[in-house]
């Protein structure tokens, strides 16, 4: 797959169901975790999708570049499987640098305990995570941000600050 390891699924220009306020999300492609009931299961193929590339990045930055869009959400598929996390990170930073005003929404369905040192490094980047496999079992259309009571909407600067887990809203 060349220099860039990341596909992705789809770009939102204009989203308002995944974070606060308006946003621009963008669904990785690939994910090892295929949680039941799962909302976008056919973003599991690593090999689906369409190609990251520096044209997609630069389109991606260009959407974030309007005054009306708070943040950058990135979904998946599984930004946090190890064939994404490379391109992720340089994202999140690039973004962070260029819109440091602009909050970063990541969904994981890895939890933030288990998650390791290099996935980890990607959360230096990252304002909001949601972790947690999604549970059919603990579906809950009412939740915030979130789709399974066992999901957690984290505040990662707080997080980070205090070394232990501070929920974002609940």
């Amino acid at each position: 797959r060349g220099i860039n390891k990341m596909n992705f699924a789809q770009i939102r220009s204009m989203d308002i169901s995944n974070g606060e306020g308006i946003g621009v999300s963008i669904f990785v492609q690939g994910c090892p975790i295929h949680c039941n009931g799962c909302f976008n299961s056919e973003a599991w193929d690593f090999n689906g999708g369409k190609r990251w590339t520096i044209d997609t990045k630069n389109k991606l930055l260009e959407l974030l570049d309007k005054p009306y869009i708070s943040r950058c959400s990135i979904l998946g598929g599984e930004p946090l499987a190890k064939q994404n996390m490379q391109d992720i990170c340089k994202l999140c930073k690039e973004i962070k640098d260029k819109f440091p005003e602009k909050k970063i929404w990541l969904y994981s369905g890895y939890q933030y305990e288990s998650l390791s040192s290099e996935q980890f490094k990607v959360l230096l980047f990252v304002d909001v995570l949601v972790d947690g496999r999604y549970d059919e079992t603990l579906k809950n259309p009412s939740l915030k941000f979130r789709g399974s009571s066992n999901q957690r909407v984290i505040n990662i600067p707080e997080t980070l600050k205090q070394n232990k887990v501070i929920l974002y809203c609940d």
